[in-house]
């Protein structure tokens, strides 16, 4: 088959179409979107129908990839890590329901929170849930290990999780394709109780997961993607996991590793190899890119017998992604001396774009909130966040998808006045709707302001789930019509702006101000 350059998403993404992929769901989100653009634009795809349209979040794309598992076809669900947060409850009872046809959840960590609020590891949901994991160390990996985890899913009937971190997601390889799979026909469960989890099924569910881990050890154990390097000196054993595997190779590239080295790519960990490194070297040198994960379990399972080193103890520091020339500091090696930024060149800070719709909304409402002073405007995730920066400095929290409501509710119901709520159009359709639900409930005195720039800017301008319907879902919730109130941002406009927003702030209920000029790139984007 053909050989292709591939950003490791669009390896992931390549091998699931060609391991019989019949569906993928899931929310964009960096650094995990570029997994279904890439299904989506195939022509292969295309052709076969596979199913590849974006879910309103993560956790309705959850349950939509567990239903086309349900029905025996292969799926995969996309998400960042803090998109496992939003799929947390589908996710773990899907370790006691199982799969039916392959179901890969393909979760993407953004470690230095490069595009993210937080380093989250989702390698513990993974342990949490005693789900099975991969992580591949390269694009060709990446490519290959989505094969093997569709038929480990189907194998022992359960979702897979497949861990990317941003380095290897956005960086391109060659990739050898294999020989493009069937699709599964229709096949329902052969046992109609699977996927019924009343408590007394829970339980006997449950009792079958734990009874299958030393199976999946074992699998992890005689896994093609787990390693064993045999080294000469025993000073030193190195465990090495996903892309951490990489960066200590490319400090070899012109000489072998002169230390044991186990690779590790597949979950649980595998004991027999833990126990043959850790037996053999006098000490372990854990290298992982997020969280600690290993290292942890490597000190428990070592106890005091033996020194483990990594992020814990600083040989590795805690935060923000590895690389290779903090893995040569780690092992001892002399650091390559990196040149500095010359001081001519100056810092870039985000902002929005210019013709950016967002900006005549901040400079109405920051116009409005001047007479109330600061900490009254409560944000959300997407690219208005960069109005918290100078020069409009118009918003004071940004905390999770769809917060931003629900704080200006929790909020106002505390006393303060005005509370106002700034959410994009795609965020208020991710986790919004119900937010907005809870203040109409409540008959809280909110100003809820949904920009609507007919797009889902930040990550690349997909489609939005709301779009042509906010009004709709605004008045069907409960917000009153005369309440609902559509504004253009723009300059010409901005005096008119400022009265609807002090009119709505003067209104003693749950306002709903919809600013609405397409971002400047959907222009751009219709016109390609």
């Amino acid at each position: 088959m053909e050989k292709l350059m591939l950003l490791g998403d669009e390896a992931v993404a390549q091998g699931a179409l060609d391991a019989g992929l019949s569906g993928a769901f899931g929310y964009p989100g960096t650094p995990s979107t570029e997994i279904i653009e890439y299904i989506q634009r195939n022509q292969e795809a295309a052709e076969r129908d596979v199913r590849r349209t974006w879910s309103a979040n993560e956790k309705t794309a959850m349950e939509e990839a567990m239903g086309m598992s349900y029905a025996g076809k292969r799926a995969l669900v996309t998400m960042k890590h803090v998109g496992l947060n939003v799929a947390a409850d589908p996710y773990l009872n899907a370790a006691l329901t199982g799969a039916n046809g392959g179901l890969i959840v393909a979760v993407a960590d953004d470690p230095s929170m490069h595009s993210s609020q937080n380093e989250q590891d989702s390698r513990f949901y993974g342990k949490f849930a005693l789900m099975p994991m991969v992580e591949p160390c390269n694009q060709q990996e990446a490519y290959d290990i989505t094969h093997h985890a569709f038929n480990l899913s189907e194998r022992y009937h359960l979702p897979v999780m497949l861990r990317l971190t941003t380095r290897l997601a956005h960086s391109r390889s060659g990739v050898s394709r294999r020989e493009p799979q069937q699709e599964n026909a229709i096949n329902l469960p052969d046992d109609p109780l699977q996927f019924m989890l009343l408590p007394a099924l829970a339980r006997k569910n449950y009792r079958k997961l734990l009874a299958i881990q030393e199976n999946l050890v074992a699998e992890s154990e005689n896994s093609p993607f787990n390693q064993y390097q045999e080294g000469p000196d025993k000073s030193l054993g190195i465990v090495a996991c996903g892309l951490g595997f990489n960066y200590l190779m490319e400090n070899f590239q012109d000489k072998p590793c002169p230390y044991p080295v186990l690779k590790i790519s597949q979950y649980p960990l595998p004991r027999s190899w833990i126990g043959k490194i850790a037996g053999e070297c006098e000490q372990l040198l854990v290298i992982e890119e997020g969280m600690p994960l290993v290292e942890e379990m490597l000190r428990g399972f070592t106890g005091n017998c033996l020194q483990v080193k990594g992020r814990l103890d600083g040989v590795l520091p805690r935060v923000g992604e590895l690389n290779p020339e903090l893995v040569k500091t780690a092992l001892g090696l002399s650091p390559q001396t990196l040149s500095s930024i010359p001081a001519i060149v100056a810092n870039r800070p985000p902002a929005l774009c210019l013709g950016c719709p967002h900006a005549d909304t901040y400079k109405a409402l920051n116009a409005v909130m001047e007479q109330y002073g600061k900490g009254h405007v409560f944000s959300d995730i997407g690219c208005y966040t960069l109005g918290f920066l100078p020069p409009y400095q118009a918003i004071d929290t940004c905390v999770c998808m769809g917060a931003s409501i629900t704080m200006a509710v929790g909020a106002a119901e505390a006393g303060l006045f005005p509370a106002v709520a700034t959410i994009g159009d795609s965020t208020f359709g991710h986790s919004g709707i119900t937010g907005l639900l809870d203040a109409v409930q409540k008959q809280v005195n909110v100003v809820i302001i949904i920009l609507d720039n007919d797009t889902t800017a930040m990550t690349g301008m997909q489609d939005s789930q709301v779009t042509g319907r906010i009004e709709n879902i605004c008045q069907g919730v409960g917000v009153e019509k005369d309440h609902i109130r559509v504004i253009n941002p723009l300059s010409r406009l901005h005096t008119e702006n400022i009265k609807v927003i002090q009119e709505e702030i003067a209104y003693q209920g749950v306002s709903v101000i919809i600013p609405r000029r397409p971002c400047i790139h959907v222009y751009h984007k219709r016109n390609r």
